[in-house]
């Protein structure tokens, strides 16, 4: 089978990297790499050279299938492991035929030349994602550094930190780090206004703004909703019940408006989540209401239960909060994997006695949630009582 050597090389070129790194490459027979990698690889090398081909992840699955040579080189951007293509590799083919040679990644560099703790410092990437998956890292006083994908990244940032009320943020980018035309701009996302920065930068964000929690219980306000969404104080009560962990699946059935899963996937990096809902229109506002929160590139909307359910990774953990009937719950716990949990809300006296009977069947906690709030009564105030819901909550 075919090894892998990555190597990571930095904007300082072949001078940058360690003779043992220098070494593999001459000994190369095949590099493959961006133009701008291949172009920095001095005359001594003698290696063919394969710039990737675009989209590069389909022309990487190609190479990583080739078994044709014994060992192949591939050139990365600083440190590979870091937010690079020696993790994708890793992942697709095991750490056993990959080694491994890392540079100082952009984000070390742009914490040296900014003075900022790294330790303190939140990392975020935009190389395959949008700028809206930074809205999550938002809040007052805090520090961010992005990896741009080009150099429209800035702009689309600074855009996005206008809409959300972040205007007064200072934008810092540095291009081009660690080589000979490293360059350094800065300005306000309110006024931002820059023409040109080179293709490979990394943007550091101070964020002046709005302090921003990411803890269950956000306002009913912040979804796009046509009245099908779990209340604010109920749904923060239903996430923690469906207690969020990184790398787990959720299923949202019967997502509504998406708010929990949404606020399910505020509370980890890693975690995915797949909302199954039958109404095109609130299908649609799911998809606006995770782009807005930040989520949508690890939510994704299928169709109606049960049907859409089949074929559907297997979930660690299901929300089940509309449309519930006795189908819906027996195919929910089939489906769950081992050492799952299923969070079930009931408003109706019939899905309230099948999850008196589920429980009965399968044990778990049963809660009754009643919630008041304070109203006006002519021109006086008074309590006046929500549906109270039942809740379900059961590990598998």
């Amino acid at each position: 089978m075919t090894h892998f050597v990555v190597v990571g090389i930095g904007a300082d070129g072949w001078d940058g990297l360690s003779g043992h790194a220098q070494a593999e490459l001459r000994s190369a027979e095949r590099i493959h790499g961006s133009a701008r990698q291949l172009a920095l690889l001095p005359d001594g090398v003698a290696a063919e050279t394969i710039p990737w081909e675009s989209p590069m992840s389909e022309h990487l699955d190609r190479v990583l299938a080739d078994e044709s040579m014994d060992t192949v080189h591939l050139l990365a951007s600083g440190d590979p492991m870091f937010h690079g293509l020696a993790a994708s590799v890793v992942r697709a083919i095991g750490a056993d035929r990959v080694t491994v040679f890392g540079s100082s990644s952009s984000v070390s560099l742009a914490a040296a030349r900014l003075g900022w703790d790294l330790a303190r410092t939140e990392v975020r990437s935009l190389v395959t994602g949008e700028a809206e998956s930074l809205i999550p890292a938002l809040t007052d006083g805090a520090r961010i550094l992005v990896l741009s994908r080009n150099a429209e990244s800035p702009d689309q940032v600074a855009g996005l930190l206008r809409r959300k009320g972040f205007g007064w943020s200072t934008l810092t980018v540095l291009g081009d780090l660690g080589g000979v035309d490293e360059s350094v701009v800065r300005g306000l996302a309110r006024s931002w206004n820059v023409p040109e920065v080179p293709a490979l930068n990394i943007l550091a964000i101070e964020c002046v703004g709005p302090a921003r929690t990411r803890a269950p219980g956000l306002p009913d306000a912040d979804y796009v909703n046509d009245g099908q969404l779990t209340k604010q104080p109920i749904r923060a009560i239903t996430v923690c019940a469906l207690a969020p962990a990184d790398g787990q699946l959720l299923w949202d059935v019967g997502a509504g408006s998406g708010s929990v899963a949404i606020e399910w996937l505020l509370q980890t990096r890693s975690g995915r989540a797949i909302a199954f809902e039958s109404h095109p229109e609130r299908a649609d506002r799911i998809r606006v209401n995770a782009r807005e929160h930040g989520v949508a590139e690890r939510l994704t909307v299928a169709g109606a239960a049960p049907a859409a359910l089949y074929g559907a990774p297997d979930p660690d953990t299901i929300f089940l909060g509309g449309g519930l009937d006795a189908e819906l719950l027996d195919t929910c716990w089939e489906a769950l994997s081992a050492g799952g949990r299923l969070v079930a809300n009931a408003v109706t006296l019939e899905t309230e006695r099948l999850l008196v009977a589920a429980r009965e069947e399968r044990g778990g906690e049963l809660v009754r949630l009643s919630l008041e709030r304070a109203g006006a009564l002519g021109s006086m105030t008074a309590w006046r009582p929500a549906l109270p819901v039942v809740q379900w909550t059961v590990d598998r």
